[in-house]
Protein backbone atom coordinates (compact mmCIF):
# COMPACT_ATOMS: atom_id res chain seq x y z
CA UNK A 1 0.00 0.00 0.00
CA UNK A 2 1.24 3.48 -0.86
CA UNK A 3 2.00 5.63 2.18
CA UNK A 4 2.10 9.41 2.28
CA UNK A 5 5.27 10.88 0.85
CA UNK A 6 6.62 14.36 0.22
CA UNK A 7 5.82 15.75 -3.23
CA UNK A 8 9.23 17.40 -3.60
CA UNK A 9 10.87 13.96 -3.85
CA UNK A 10 8.93 13.02 -6.98
CA UNK A 11 8.04 16.17 -8.92
CA UNK A 12 9.61 17.20 -12.20
CA UNK A 13 11.96 20.06 -11.36
CA UNK A 14 12.20 23.02 -13.72
CA UNK A 15 9.08 22.28 -15.78
CA UNK A 16 8.86 23.35 -19.41
CA UNK A 17 7.24 26.77 -19.51
CA UNK A 18 6.30 29.47 -21.99
CA UNK A 19 5.32 33.11 -21.81
CA UNK A 20 1.63 33.96 -22.02
CA UNK A 21 2.37 36.37 -24.88
CA UNK A 22 4.13 33.70 -26.97
CA UNK A 23 2.69 32.54 -30.27
CA UNK A 24 0.49 29.46 -29.87
CA UNK A 25 2.50 27.57 -32.48
CA UNK A 26 5.65 28.08 -30.39
CA UNK A 27 3.86 26.32 -27.52
CA UNK A 28 2.67 23.55 -29.82
CA UNK A 29 6.23 22.94 -31.01
CA UNK A 30 7.48 22.87 -27.39
CA UNK A 31 4.80 20.35 -26.43
CA UNK A 32 5.66 18.12 -29.40
CA UNK A 33 9.45 18.44 -29.09
CA UNK A 34 9.42 17.69 -25.36
CA UNK A 35 6.83 14.91 -25.62
CA UNK A 36 4.62 16.41 -22.92
CA UNK A 37 0.87 16.79 -22.71
CA UNK A 38 0.87 20.35 -21.47
CA UNK A 39 2.98 23.32 -20.53
CA UNK A 40 3.13 25.85 -17.68
CA UNK A 41 2.42 29.43 -18.73
CA UNK A 42 4.26 32.27 -17.01
CA UNK A 43 4.35 36.04 -17.21
CA UNK A 44 7.40 38.28 -17.70
CA UNK A 45 8.19 37.92 -13.96
CA UNK A 46 8.21 34.11 -14.27
CA UNK A 47 5.02 33.88 -12.20
CA UNK A 48 2.58 31.10 -13.05
CA UNK A 49 -0.47 32.50 -14.87
CA UNK A 50 -1.94 29.39 -16.48
CA UNK A 51 -1.61 25.99 -18.12
CA UNK A 52 -1.84 25.07 -21.78
CA UNK A 53 -2.73 21.49 -22.70
CA UNK A 54 -2.73 19.57 -25.95
CA UNK A 55 -6.52 19.80 -25.88
CA UNK A 56 -6.35 23.60 -25.53
CA UNK A 57 -4.10 23.69 -28.61
CA UNK A 58 -6.43 21.46 -30.63
CA UNK A 59 -9.40 23.62 -29.63
CA UNK A 60 -7.53 26.69 -30.88
CA UNK A 61 -6.60 25.10 -34.21
CA UNK A 62 -10.17 23.89 -34.77
CA UNK A 63 -11.61 27.29 -33.91
CA UNK A 64 -9.32 28.98 -36.41
CA UNK A 65 -10.11 26.36 -39.05
CA UNK A 66 -13.87 26.63 -38.60
CA UNK A 67 -13.80 30.42 -38.53
CA UNK A 68 -11.28 30.58 -41.38
CA UNK A 69 -8.97 33.00 -39.58
CA UNK A 70 -5.33 33.07 -40.63
CA UNK A 71 -3.81 33.93 -37.25
CA UNK A 72 -4.04 31.46 -34.39
CA UNK A 73 -3.06 33.95 -31.70
CA UNK A 74 -1.21 33.88 -28.43
CA UNK A 75 -0.94 31.30 -25.67
CA UNK A 76 -2.89 33.58 -23.31
CA UNK A 77 -5.89 33.39 -25.66
CA UNK A 78 -6.28 29.62 -25.08
CA UNK A 79 -4.64 28.74 -21.76
CA UNK A 80 -6.53 27.71 -18.64
CA UNK A 81 -6.18 30.59 -16.21
CA UNK A 82 -7.68 29.18 -13.04
CA UNK A 83 -5.04 26.63 -12.13
CA UNK A 84 -4.99 24.26 -9.21
CA UNK A 85 -1.45 24.04 -7.92
CA UNK A 86 0.28 22.43 -4.99
CA UNK A 87 2.94 23.50 -2.55
CA UNK A 88 6.44 22.07 -2.60
CA UNK A 89 6.08 19.80 0.43
CA UNK A 90 2.49 18.72 -0.09
CA UNK A 91 1.46 15.15 0.59
CA UNK A 92 1.69 13.12 -2.63
CA UNK A 93 -1.31 10.95 -1.77
CA UNK A 94 -3.51 14.00 -1.13
CA UNK A 95 -2.41 15.57 -4.43
CA UNK A 96 -3.03 12.34 -6.36
CA UNK A 97 -6.48 12.01 -4.81
CA UNK A 98 -7.41 15.59 -5.73
CA UNK A 99 -6.05 15.22 -9.28
CA UNK A 100 -8.16 12.10 -9.82
CA UNK A 101 -11.28 13.75 -8.41
CA UNK A 102 -10.84 16.78 -10.70
CA UNK A 103 -9.62 14.87 -13.75
CA UNK A 104 -6.29 16.72 -13.91
CA UNK A 105 -3.21 15.27 -15.62
CA UNK A 106 -0.70 17.72 -14.15
CA UNK A 107 -0.25 20.17 -11.30
CA UNK A 108 2.29 22.98 -11.08
CA UNK A 109 4.30 23.00 -7.86
CA UNK A 110 4.93 26.35 -6.17
CA UNK A 111 7.34 27.30 -3.42
CA UNK A 112 6.48 30.63 -1.80
CA UNK A 113 4.51 31.57 -4.93
CA UNK A 114 7.27 30.69 -7.43
CA UNK A 115 7.01 27.85 -9.95
CA UNK A 116 9.58 25.20 -9.04
CA UNK A 117 8.17 22.02 -10.52
CA UNK A 118 5.28 20.00 -11.77
CA UNK A 119 3.72 16.70 -10.81
CA UNK A 120 1.99 14.62 -13.46
CA UNK A 121 0.06 11.39 -13.62
CA UNK A 122 3.17 9.77 -15.09
CA UNK A 123 5.24 10.66 -12.00
CA UNK A 124 2.46 9.44 -9.74
CA UNK A 125 2.33 6.12 -11.56
CA UNK A 126 6.12 5.86 -11.32
CA UNK A 127 5.90 6.32 -7.54
CA UNK A 128 3.28 3.58 -7.23
CA UNK A 129 5.37 1.29 -9.43
CA UNK A 130 8.50 1.89 -7.32
CA UNK A 131 6.60 1.17 -4.13
CA UNK A 132 5.20 -2.01 -5.68
CA UNK A 133 8.65 -3.20 -6.79
CA UNK A 134 10.12 -2.49 -3.37
CA UNK A 135 7.24 -3.98 -1.38
CA UNK A 136 8.22 -6.65 1.09
CA UNK A 137 6.07 -9.75 0.97
CA UNK A 138 5.31 -11.08 4.46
Amino acid sequence: MLHSVDLSDYMVQGPIKILADADLFDAIHMIIDNRISGICVVDEHDDLVGLLSEIDCLRAILAVTYNEHGDVGKVKDYMTEEVDYCELHADLVDIADDMVKKGHRRRPVLDHGKLVGQITCRQLLRVVSEFNQNAVVV
